[in-house]
């Protein structure tokens, strides 16, 4: 695996991931099998509210080539096809959904070690052109995230992200829809063997004086079981619990109250994944 800045997602993801990852109110099942020869079939089922959702997934690996096709409750098959390393540090993924005539996109993925590049086109008459570029190394990096509108002639996305990284934290900053949002982030390794952690994420968007302030904190009770609690400036508090009972097989329960106004019912989550 090549080391360096990585692509434009990887700016501010330990933070983002601290603090949204696994949280969800509602009920979710996913259970996945791998046969003899290594094709990995997925089948999950998620309960939102009275509404009942679902799909199958199949996943296929061929030396450098994964297929994957998933259908879901509306009837649509949804194909992606990754070829990795087809030279070095390069990445294709070539992805479509039937019948969705328009949803066919290629994307090409490149991995320096000073530089990580993602580009996408949609395969339409007048697509939709994505290009992510981060430059720098192990430490300091900067990239930009671009969308072009074909058809409109303009840019539908501006955002640039600076990322710095230290042995123990990570500070990332940035600035999204053409300059309207502001964003940092932090995270924060303080005890890596217990897998201990706290991060923080602060918004301010221009156009509505806005601010939002995300604050959370990670601690591994023991090797399969992780405990995890975020807060926000609009008194919305969360925490979870996730325990892996066998290999690759975890259950999840999640919760979150409203402070300002504890009157109102907790929405609860559970997550149950297994692996046989």
């Amino acid at each position: 695996m090549v080391k360096g800045p990585g692509l434009y997602s990887d700016i501010g993801k330990k933070a983002r991931d601290l603090l949204n990852k696994d949280y969800q109110s509602d009920q979710k099942f996913t259970l996945t099998s791998v046969t003899t020869s290594g094709i990995a079939i997925t089948s999950t089922g998620t309960k939102k509210g009275e509404l009942l959702l679902g799909d199958i997934g199949t996943k296929i690996i061929n030396k450098n080539v994964t297929t994957d096709f998933k259908v879901d409750t509306n009837s649509n098959l949804l194909t992606t096809i990754t070829v990795d390393e087809f030279a070095p540090g390069l990445k294709a993924i070539f992805s479509f959904k039937v019948p969705d005539q328009r949803s066919g996109k290629v994307e090409l993925q490149y991995l320096h070690e000073y530089a990580g590049i993602n580009t996408s086109i949609g395969m339409t008459a007048n697509p939709i052109v994505n290009f992510s570029g981060v430059f720098g190394n192990n430490t300091v990096a900067l990239g930009s995230d671009l969308s072009f509108d074909t058809a409109a002639g303009n840019f539908t996305k501006c955002n640039v992200g600076l990322n710095y990284t230290n042995t123990d934290f990570i500070a990332s900053l940035n600035v999204n829809n053409k300059g309207d949002t502001l964003s940092g982030s932090y995270y924060h390794s303080i005890k890596p063997v217990t897998n201990t952690a706290v991060g923080a994420e602060m918004t301010h968007i221009i156009s509505t004086k806005e601010n939002t302030l995300h604050v959370g904190a990670q601690h591994a009770l023991d090797s399969v079981t992780l405990v995890k609690a975020r807060v926000n400036n609009y008194g919305k508090a969360s925490a979870l619990i996730q325990h892996e009972w066998r290999p690759k097989s975890v259950v999840t329960f999640s919760g979150e109250v409203d402070t300002r106004a504890i009157d109102k019912s907790a929405k609860i989550g559970m997550a149950l994944a297994l692996k046989i």
